[in-house]
This record gives structure tokens, C-alpha cells and sequence, in this order.
């Protein structure tokens, strides 16, 4: 990229002029700011000590020997201690010209051999899917994407909690109030259905708590002494030791839940490569443990139960199996994870859970370290924040949490509202119009989850979602179909263009490898506003050419030009974010773009045929970026 080579030919005026040498990989080169002419800038305050010069100076230097270097390069300027690189019109003129046509630009076709598991999902078999799960599967699915598109081997998995004390609720409370009660006699989806007797049991153990405390007991021994916890904790007693009743519903009441699930992964466009069970993992967690137990790796409490010592690591000794044997949430991830390392043999296993479960991934890792299990090292714990909504946080067993379900279903009532009212299907069919509804409303809802950095907790609002101005999914999408009609009513300009600008055939040839040391990310410091010295004006091109840029096209051929390096640094940091912020710059910059300048009714061939060219690649860019975090884009709007 031409970012690594200005490094290079800096690093060499560096030690032609002052006899210092340095990495080019070491060398910051950021983008230029808006307020500046330019397309890169390098801050020399570093050097100053080398040069022993004025920062004006010293940037004047390194910049007359870049500038006879790199013949891509048209002129530069100083301000202050800013050096300011400005490339040719030619050189991003020939970046659009061979990229333009080059399938899946920006995603690398190298698989790396060793595989990647993503863990995303992760249900419980006692509730319906919520709007914090919707958070989950986005992420997931975006990062899988983002993975793959950086030529990593994907492995999507879910984990199901299908079993453990919170399963063992539910089912008490069907068991005792339930009459029979199906998804078909009630109408509901199954997994509603199972929820529903969960907010039950714990409606029916706080009038068992408030009972306790008015007999004189604290609030935490009324509800470890209620008869409804008792009988729960039995039942989990049970199940474990494979009661053919207790065994029976379970596997019932699983499969109605497992059917409603399925719906709303199909709904919201998630899919699994494989999905595992804890009911299945939680048997080989307990023979690691006992294994560990019998190497002198973890102590038995006289109580009977076993814990890991952890006070090496400054915390404290976690119980792995209760004292009536039976297994907690840790025993099945000491499981899963050693199976999934038999299987794949990943070289990471990368669980996607919400940030108030970072203290268990941490135990989880010095467990399995402590156990000697060799990819205790493997494990990253993707900790994302909650979704809260503007009237509070959600709360499951009090029955607040926003459904998935009625939540899609109030997204596509939305979009058909606004997209009405704007007019957007006026020329559509029934049939079609239907379809654009859904695509807008899940791509709000996706669009606006994921614009968010997944550490940050957030705040979901429907309406604000869905907004055909602003950084929204809609907003997006809209831009899209735009191109497309563009590009349709253009065909005829393309048809009748004269050979030399007729596209050529699609590149076999790969964009520019990206390199190990990619363009810094970060945004490049304001210079200080003082006039600097006055500097001659520096090189004219050095071979004449014909191709003149507007401002605002090489604005956007520079926007398109940094898509790999946003891919790449999206899988490094696992932040989807980083693409919908990118996707978001590329449409708003193209609309201003398409409000200023005149593409079809451009009188000029040449001109006219760049600015198809031009949308055309905008588009493919958009919509590439856009797959990556699971939204579809319409083709007319």
C-alpha cells in the first residue's frame, strides 16, 4: 500500500539527511485532516532532535526528498511540523480503474489452516430469545464475518444451557400449574410458552421470601430456605441421577423451546455450524474435574465438594462441583471447551457474553490453566455491554424483558410506516413492498446495535432506528438503492461509450497486499493554527496528465481506497463498529457527492463514464461492508 511505501522513503531521507535510521514500520504516517491539503501527514516533532533544525525546516527537508522518490506523490506542504503529502489525481485515478471491477474488494481468498470457533448465542431453554440476545447473535455473526472476510476458517457454534437449576424453575412450575398446557392449546411459540412458568416460579418464590422475612428470617435465608427452591434444587437432583419422568418433560419442554428458537434465528438471519448441548458436556467437565482431583490439582472440601485454589492468582478458591455432587455453571465450560479442542483443534476459541460474566471467563481460563489443559491459553472472553431500553433494564424473571420476537415485529411495522409515508414503495408491488419492509427493519435494528463499540453498554430506541437521515442502517440502504438506480438508468452511457473507456474485464489480480505494519488508525493531531514560514509551492506532477479530480471524487476513491485496511483492523479488534462507522462515511460522502455533482447529465464522456464507474464501485464497497454485519441491501427503494 502506498502508506508502507512513503514510510520506506521517509526512513531513507531520514538517514540520507541525518544519519538516523529507524523502521519504517516505526514511522506514524495519518491521514490527513480535513482542514488541510493533503492526503497524509507526518508529524516531525520526533526528529527534531536528529536534525537539530526548526520543525518548518526539518519537514521541509524530509518532504523535498520524498517528493523525488515517490513519482505516485504530486506535492506537499508544511505547516508548522506537519508535513502534508498530497498524491496525484492519476495515481487514485488508476487505484478506481484496476479495483473498480475486482470481485469481493478489501476481503482477503487465503485461508489460514487452523480454525476459529465463535461461541455466540449461548440460550437458556427457560425464556425466549430478548432484545439482549438480538446483541449477542449480531455480534457474532458480524465478527464471524469480519473473521472469515481476513481469511480466517470460521467455526460458528452455540452453546444451549439446557440444563441447571434456572432449567429445573421452569419446570417446577409447570409441573405444579401448568394442566397440560402445549404450544398448540395455547397458541404460543414454545419457547413463550416455557418463559411464561419461569416468570411464575419467581412470582410465586417471592411471596414465599416475603413469607420467610416476616417470620423473622433475612431476605437471603427466606429464599435459600423457601420450599420452591428446595423442591428446584431436587429436581436438578433428579435429573442429574436420569429420572425417567423428571428426564421425559425435560426433553419436552426443550423441544418446544428449541422449535420457537429456531424461528427466531431464521427471522433475524443467524445460523450455527454446529451447536452443542451443555446436558451433553457437563459429564466430561466432571471426569476433568475428578482427574484433576485425584493429580492433586484441586481439594475436596470435607462437605464433599470440590474447588480450584485460585489464590496464586488473587482470587478466590472456586467451587467446581457442589458437595451433593451435583455440577455448577463452570463444569460444563471445563467441558465444552475441552471438547471442542478435541474436535477443531483451533488455534482460538472466542466466546461472544455479555460483560457480567468477565469475572467467570477469567476463572475459567486459571481453572483450565491450573487443570493443564493445553489451550486454557486459547480462550478470549469477547465481553460486550448491556442493551438497556430509554424506560429501564430488562429483568427476565420479572417478565420485562423485550421479547426478539414482538421487537422484529414492531422493527418491520416501523419500517412499513415510515417507508409509506416517504413514499419509498409507491412503485413497488404488494409482494415487494412487503419484503423492502423487513429488509429496512432488520437492517435498522442490525445496523443500530452494531455501530456500537461492543464494550460500550447501550441504549436501544425503535424509533430512533429507523431513520432514513443520519447514521442509521435505513440511511444506508436508501444510499444503495440510489446507486442502483443510477447505475440502471446509466447503462445506456456505458453502451455507448467509446472503447477506450468501455470497464475492463473484472481483475484476477488481487487488491495490494496488506502488510503486517498497516496505515495507523488513529486520526492525525490538529497542527497548531499560527502562520507558519512562508514554503515555496512544491513539485508539480512530473508527467503530464489528462485526469483532473474533483475534491469531493477524490474524497471518495480515498474513502474506498482504506476498505481492506478497516476490514483488517475490524478482525483484529473484533469491533464491527469500525465497519458500520466506515460503511456510514463512504454513503454520506457519496450523497453529497450525488446532490453536487452531475453524473448522467455530465456533458463530458470521460467524466460521465468516471462518475458511473465511480458509483458503481461505491456500491459494491457498501454492500460488501454491509454483508459483514448480516444486513441485506436493497436493489430499488
Amino acid at each position: 500500500m502506498i502508506v508502507q511505501k512513503l514510510q520506506e522513503r521517509i526512513a531513507e531521507s531520514l538517514y540520507a539527511l541525518y544519519q538516523y535510521s529507524i523502521e519504517p514500520s516505526a514511522i506514524v504516517v495519518d491521514k490527513t485532516h480535513k482542514s488541510f491539503d493533503g492526503d497524509y501527514t507526518l508529524a516531525v516533532f520526533p526528529f527534531l532532535s536528529k536534525s537539530k533544525k526548526k520543525p518548518e525546516y526539518t519537514a521541509e527537508e524530509i518532504g523535498r526528498y520524498v517528493s523525488s522518490s515517490v513519482p505516485e506523490l504530486h506535492s506537499f506542504n508544511v505547516v508548522k511540523g506537519f508535513l502534508n503529502l498530497k498524491l496525484s489525481d492519476s495515481f487514485w485515478y488508476g487505484f478506481l480503474t484496476q479495483q473498480q471491477n475486482t470481485q469481493n474488494f478489501g476481503i482477503r481468498s487465503t485461508i489460514l489452516s487452523d480454525p476459529v470457533i465463535v461461541e455466540y448465542s449461548s440460550p437458556n431453554t427457560n425464556k425466549p430469545l430478548h432484545l439482549g440476545h438480538i446483541r449477542n447473535n449480531l455480534l457474532g455473526h458480524a465478527i464471524s464475518e469480519i473473521l472469515q472476510a481476513n481469511g480466517n476458517r470460521v467455526v460458528r457454534v452455540n452453546l444451549v444451557n439446557d440444563r441447571g437449576i434456572h432449567i429445573s424453575k421452569s419446570m417446577l412450575a409447570y409441573m405444579k400449574w401448568g394442566k397440560a398446557e402445549t404450544p398448540a392449546s395455547s397458541g404460543m411459540k414454545g419457547d413463550h410458552l416455557v418463559g411464561k412458568y419461569y416468570v411464575l416460579f419467581d412470582k410465586m418464590l417471592q411471596l414465599q421470601i416475603e413469607d420467610g422475612v416476616a417470620s423473622g428470617l433475612s431476605p437471603r435465608e427466606a429464599s435459600g430456605n423457601a420450599p420452591l427452591m428446595s423442591e428446584a434444587r431436587e429436581l436438578l437432583r433428579r435429573w442429574e441421577m436420569n429420572d425417567p419422568e423428571i428426564t421425559r418433560l425435560w426433553r419436552t419442554m426443550n423441544s418446544w423451546v428449541y422449535e420457537g428458537f429456531d424461528s427466531t434465528y431464521r427471522t433475524l438471519g443467524i445460523h450455527f455450524d454446529k451447536i452443542y448441548f451443555e446436558s451433553d458436556t457437563w459429564q466430561l467437565g466432571k471426569k476433568l474435574i475428578m482427574r484433576g482431583l485425584e493429580e492433586g490439582k484441586l481439594k475436596q472440601d470435607p462437605d464433599g465438594s470440590i474447588r480450584a485454589d485460585l489464590s496464586e492468582d488473587h482470587l478466590d478458591d472456586k467451587v467446581l462441583l457442589r458437595a451433593d455432587g451435583t455440577s455448577v455453571y463452570i463444569t460444563q465450560d471445563i467441558g465444552t471447551a475441552r471438547l471442542r479442542y478435541d474436535e477443531f483443534h483451533p488455534s482460538r476459541m472466542i466466546y461472544v457474553v455479555g460483560n457480567e460474566q468477565n469475572h467467570h471467563f477469567n476463572v475459567l481460563q486459571k481453572v483450565l490453566s491450573k487443570l493443564g489443559e493445553p489451550y486454557a491459553d486459547f480462550i478470549f472472553h469477547l465481553s460486550y455491554g448491556m442493551v438497556d431500553l430509554p424506560q429501564g433494564k430488562m429483568k427476565s424473571r420479572e417478565g420485562t424483558v423485550v421479547d426478539a420476537d414482538d421487537l422484529m415485529e414492531e422493527m418491520f411495522q416501523t419500517a412499513e410506516q415510515t417507508t409509506r409515508s416517504l413514499g419509498k414503495a409507491d412503485e413497488m408491488t404488494e409482494a415487494e413492498a412487503l419484503t423492502l419492509f423487513r429488509v429496512v427493519g432488520l437492517g435498522a435494528l442490525k445496523y443500530f446495535i452494531l455501530k456500537v463499540d461492543p464494550k460500550k453498554n447501550m441504549l436501544f430506541d425503535p424509533k430512533e432506528s429507523i431513520d432514513f437521515n443520519g447514521n442509521t442502517g435505513p440511511f444506508i440502504q436508501y444510499t444503495y438503492a440510489r446507486i442502483q438506480s443510477l447505475l440502471k438508468k446509466g447503462k445506456t452511457h456505458l453502451a455507448s461509450a467509446s472503447p477506450r473507456n468501455i470497464d475492463p474485464e473484472p481483475s484476477t489480480q488481487p487488491p495490494e497486499p496488506r502488510t503486517q505494519n498497516p496505515e495507523p488508525r488513529t486520526q492525525n493531531p490538529e497542527p497548531r493554527t499560527q502562520n507558519p514560514e512562508p514554503s515555496p509551492q512544491h513539485p508539480e506532477p512530473r508527467t503530464q496528465s489528462t485526469i483532473t479530480l474533483l475534491n469531493i471524487e477524490r474524497d471518495i476513491i480515498k474513502i474506498l481506497y482504506q476498505f481492506p485496511e478497516v476490514v483488517e483492523q475490524a478482525g483484529d479488534e473484533l469491533n464491527p463498529s469500525l465497519i458500520a462507522h466506515y460503511i456510514y462515511e463512504l454513503a454520506k460522502e457519496y450523497n453529497q457527492f450525488y446532490q453536487e455533482v452531475p453524473v448522467l447529465k455530465e456533458e463530458n464522456e470521460e467524466t460521465r463514464i468516471l462518475r458511473l464507474k465511480l458509483s458503481r464501485f461505491t456500491g459494491d464497497v457498501i454492500r460488501s461492508g454491509m454483508k459483514l454485519l448480516g444486513i441485506d441491501v436493497p436493489e430499488k427503494m
